[in-house]
């Protein structure tokens, strides 16, 4: 059986990542080659195709990077909310 993904799909991924709007989470990224990054944030705004998270940096300067929604589909970003050392997946 193949699964193919709708647009209800995604539309329900947006919603969950709403859900959280401004709190804190932890992003692990996979940027090919076997290269991971694992960095702490905050979900910062949703948009109908991406989303926008703000890295939390140790020199103040905070960074933001943004995904789309097939990312947290196909499992190349993953979200985990940060709640005293208490994780649970957002998606």
């Amino acid at each position: 059986m193949i699964f193919l993904a709708t647009k209800h799909t995604l539309d329900r991924i947006r919603k969950n990542i709403e859900k959280h709007l401004g709190e804190r989470i932890i992003l692990k990224a996979n940027k090919g080659r076997k290269k991971i990054v694992i960095r702490q944030g905050v979900i910062e705004n949703t948009y109908p195709s991406i989303f926008v998270v703000r890295i939390d940096d140790s020199n103040n300067n905070p960074t933001r990077v943004s995904y789309s929604y097939s990312d947290v589909l196909t499992s190349t970003v993953k979200l985990q909310l940060y709640k005293n050392h208490n994780n649970s997946n957002v998606s």
